[in-house]
């Protein structure tokens, strides 16, 4: 089932309420105006309130899953539901607001 692409401007947080911003993006492909993110994209997570004792802050993450069938430049898309890995913690990120308009799969 289609769900909708993650571009550069959409809010990404990690579980402990970190906001999290992607490396870089795809200028060659936008939707509603900012570039869509692509899954080897590496993503800088700040303000992470998990505590060091607690094995945080999340301070970077990395997309493991994306699209099957749409590409740009030939890598998969940053789906609203893919999975993403927080270092060190292993903890995932969230999309909390994402462009409705334009999905994939």
């Amino acid at each position: 089932m289609p769900a909708p692409l993650v571009a550069q401007a959409d809010t990404v947080i990690c579980v402990h309420g970190g906001q999290a911003r992607p490396g870089g993006a795809n200028p060659r492909v936008l939707v509603a105006g900012s570039p869509v993110v692509v899954v080897p994209t590496p993503w800088l997570v700040a303000g992470c309130a998990l505590p060091p004792s607690a094995g945080g802050p999340c301070a970077g993450a990395t997309w493991t899953s994306g699209t099957v069938r749409v590409r740009a430049s030939g890598q998969p898309l940053v789906l609203r539901g893919g999975a993403a890995t927080c270092a060190p913690t292993g903890t995932p990120l969230v999309v909390s607001l994402t462009q409705p308009r334009v999905g994939a799969s």
